[in-house]
């Protein structure tokens, strides 16, 4: 069965120029053809929910000509990207903190996501100045200023991915194993694959691998493998 929510830390963009003598902003871009391909292979599988890694609270703490890169190339994107978004049928949804953004790139995300609201072929959840640990503070102070008490249930509600079922499979690329702060509560039962490829090189071929990983995958949320099994008759099926 295809995941209907998958999410990726898209790792390796600068690694990737890097190994090529080109300026670390250059993978940056390679990595928005990348993502393209995904979104495109995305739709074309069925998938219901994409989210993906695009900049993460720690992240400002990059070379100062880096982050205003890429700053310019999530504003150029807006406008590039958003009319073939229109036309697939995706929902963009952009997650994280805005206070630190200008308002320029504030009121682009604010019209990016108000151009595409209609559609319901894919959710795209761009997390972008994001991370795990601000959605849960943010979630329990917005609780707690509401007076109400923090529970799994309304902790859950008040994350900012709320509007979206948890992932399915996490995929990370660029050979690093782990989650650095993505989705810390989302994760809980998402099936993790670890790719080797950077994220420029990252392709449908490479997207259908981890699928099919999840597919042999057994999903039992605690339970055991026998009350997985399906019963017929009485008896469990093997």
């Amino acid at each position: 069965m295809t995941p209907q929510h998958i999410a990726i830390v898209m790792d390796g963009n600068g690694r990737w120029a890097t190994k090529r003598f080109l300026p670390r902003l250059a993978g940056h871009r390679q990595g928005m053809e990348s993502l393209r391909r995904c979104i495109r292979a995305c739709l074309d599988r069925g998938v219901a929910v994409l989210t993906v890694f695009a900049f993460s609270s720690e992240n400002w703490n990059r070379p100062a000509d880096e982050v205003s890169g890429l700053m310019e190339l999530l504003a150029s994107a807006l406008g590039k990207e958003v009319p073939q978004l229109l036309k697939d049928g995706a929902r963009l949804h952009f997650v994280g903190e805005r206070a630190g953004l200008s308002d320029k790139l504030r009121k682009g995300l604010e019209q990016a996501e108000l151009a595409t609201a209609a559609n319901s072929r894919l959710i795209l959840n761009v997390c972008f100045n994001y991370g795990g640990r601000w959605d849960i503070a943010q979630a329990a102070a917005s609780l707690a200023a509401q007076g109400r008490a923090i529970t799994e249930v309304s902790l859950h509600q008040a994350m900012a991915m709320s509007h979206v079922p948890d992932p399915d499979l996490i995929i990370r690329t660029g050979g690093e194993l782990r989650l650095s702060n993505f989705l810390l509560w989302q994760a809980a039962y998402a099936e993790l694959f670890f790719s080797d490829k950077l994220w420029p090189d990252f392709d449908e071929a490479e997207l259908d691998r981890a699928i099919a990983e999840f597919t042999r995958r057994e999903r039992r949320y605690g339970k055991t493998s026998d009350q997985l099994a399906p019963v017929a008759n009485g008896q469990k099926v093997a």
